[in-house]
């Protein structure tokens, strides 16, 4: 496989945050997870936005069609509050929905806490682009990411992305790879 730069979006999504309240952890947190995890030349495009589902869908929408990121992971706005609307953004500008990556999330979570049926993460594709929102925790996001490992360094639980590169590639996506140490990209032997 030849190496293609693959452009990756990441969005934060938090009305405190995005007004200088506090600092966003989501952002940095993703960054140096992909940074560790992926072994494939990769940039990325950031983003800090509010809560407002006029927003999220405009900014995903900017990112699939002008920026060309063929997978943008988005953090914040998935619990039950009012204010909470990244699902129903994602969902309104989506070609397809995948389930899977919800349900996986959500039964990694509650290895750890039983809120995690609160949560309402959601993946879709737009056009060549997955997009996967993502709890908003710092160690959440590396939990669902990278899965559970027990004392050995096994995994007993796969984290969702284990599934990313293989949906990449059905999707018309630039071929990645992973560092194993990490997460081992699950590919069907052909």
């Amino acid at each position: 496989m030849t190496k293609q730069f693959i452009k990756i979006g990441l969005v934060s999504i938090s009305d405190r945050a995005s007004s200088g309240v506090y600092e966003d952890k989501g952002i940095p947190s993703l960054q140096q997870w992909l940074k560790l995890a992926i072994a494939s030349p990769f940039t990325l495009e950031t983003r800090l936005i509010a809560d407002e589902q006029d927003e999220i869908e405009s900014t995903l929408k900017d990112l699939v069609d002008f920026q060309d990121c063929y997978l943008i992971l988005t953090t914040g706005g998935t619990g039950p509050s009012l204010r909470d609307v990244t699902p129903e953004a994602t969902l309104a500008i989506a070609d397809k929905e995948m389930p899977g990556f919800g349900e996986q999330m959500r039964q990694i979570s509650l290895n750890f806490v039983p809120t995690a049926i609160l949560s309402r993460q959601v993946a879709v594709i737009r056009k060549q682009c997955l997009i996967i929102n993502l709890p908003g925790q710092p160690k959440a996001i590396a939990q669902t990411l990278e899965g559970l490992k027990d004392e050995t360094g096994a995994v007993k639980v796969h984290g969702i992305f284990a599934a990313v590169p293989y949906c990449l590639d059905l999707i018309g996506a630039p071929y990645i790879e992973t560092n194993e140490a990490i997460v081992t990209a699950f590919r069907p032997k052909k």
